[in-house]
């Protein structure tokens, strides 16, 4: 084996095992810390479990982060701000599953945006991104530059608000698909795979840190997925969910600007989120405030088992991933593409759907 596989594989076993002692521990005590969610209390459109269960996701990947990353990464500035991002969000996670998310989506939002000016703040940028028409687009000019301490210090201005929009958006872009039980994790595995793979093979020491994080987050969402799969006898919250597009949102950028094999890993939760916005906004509603109409919405309303639905966003998510791995630029972009319209004409389909199926009959008054 490849020594470099040990980097992944390390901390994936530290985190698990952190992950699944700490959420056996959370199932226990879910009362005492009063984040059980109970479908009869919580009226949501968007709420689908039936029976009583724990929210309280946030806390065992972030015990798996601290663990795994005080055991493994360096202890720099930029790992610091990545614990403080991650701490952030789940404290913001744990009160709004005790409050049964009667917390605003703005303020977290105004959180989600705090946490990736963290990292920015620490260094954490994109450069450049792949032109799909051939070479790159910088993103580091225009600069603005200053000097404190004696030391020069320059302020990438496309690259940070790019870094900005990319993980705020990766916060919500993940977590809207965690709707059904063993959903989320499964996809959040995928792509910490498909990352550490690509940084494996470049055979550089600069992709050590970007194999240790994908480590820990493939290790921390396995040792969690035994107690989210159906029947769940814990959810994500806003705490793991938010987490796991903060940090797979990093894993993009961190590893040099692979934010195109992430979009295709993602492609399936990328264009329900992006499908929903637009269906919000043009019936004159809040794009941020929670509904039925993504895709495991749609996908229940036609019948699907809650396993069948997680394990249609495992495949698609392993078959993109494969694919990124697999396929050179040109024909990256050519499958991208092709994906793409053919998940949205799916998603757009059931939507219209699933609106016309509902119309009221003419003795329906």
């Amino acid at each position: 084996m490849n020594s470099s596989w040990w980097l992944f594989i390390q901390p994936a076993i530290i985190a698990g095992i952190t992950s699944f002692a700490v959420s056996g521990a959370v199932v226990k005590w879910g009362k005492k810390l009063k984040i059980i969610d109970d479908p009869k209390k919580h009226l949501l459109p968007k709420v689908v479990h039936e029976k009583a269960v724990p929210r309280g996701g946030g806390i065992p990947i972030l015990a798996a982060l601290l663990i795994g990353g005080g055991l493994f990464l360096p202890a720099n500035t930029r790992t610091w701000a990545i614990t403080l991002g991650g701490m952030l969000l789940a404290m913001v996670g744990h009160l709004d599953d005790r409050f049964e998310e009667k917390i605003s989506p703005y303020p977290r939002l105004a959180v989600n945006a705090l946490a990736a000016l963290l990292v920015i703040g620490a260094g954490i940028g994109i450069a450049y991104i792949t032109n799909p028409m051939g070479g790159v687009l910088r993103l580091d000019i225009p600069q603005i530059c200053f000097v404190s301490a004696g030391r020069q210090h320059c302020i990438w201005i496309l690259s940070d608000i790019f870094a900005l929009i990319w993980l705020v958006w990766m916060q919500n872009m993940v977590g809207w698909s965690s709707g059904v039980d063993g959903q989320l994790p499964g996809f959040v595995i995928i792509a910490a795979v498909a990352i550490a793979i690509l940084g494996i093979r470049t055979g550089s020491t600069t992709q050590t840190e970007v194999v240790i994080l994908s480590g820990i987050i493939a290790g921390a969402y396995c040792g969690f997925l035994p107690w989210n799969w159906y029947p769940q006898k814990m959810m994500t919250g806003y705490g793991g969910k938010s987490l796991a597009g903060f940090l797979l949102g990093l894993l993009a950028i961190m590893s040099g600007a692979k934010v195109g094999a992430m979009f295709m890993v993602l492609s399936v939760p990328f264009i329900d989120g992006i499908l929903v916005i637009i269906k919000r906004v043009r019936e004159s509603r809040s794009p941020v405030q929670g509904g039925r109409e993504h895709l495991h919405h749609l996908l229940l309303d036609r019948g699907w088992s809650k396993p069948k639905i997680a394990l249609f966003y495992w495949g698609i998510s392993l078959i993109f991933a494969v694919l990124a791995l697999q396929l050179k630029a040109g024909a990256k972009y050519f499958t991208m593409a092709t994906g793409i319209l053919i998940i949205t004409g799916i998603i757009w389909w059931l939507q219209n759907w699933s609106t016309y199926s509902k119309q009221p009959g003419p003795d329906n008054g």
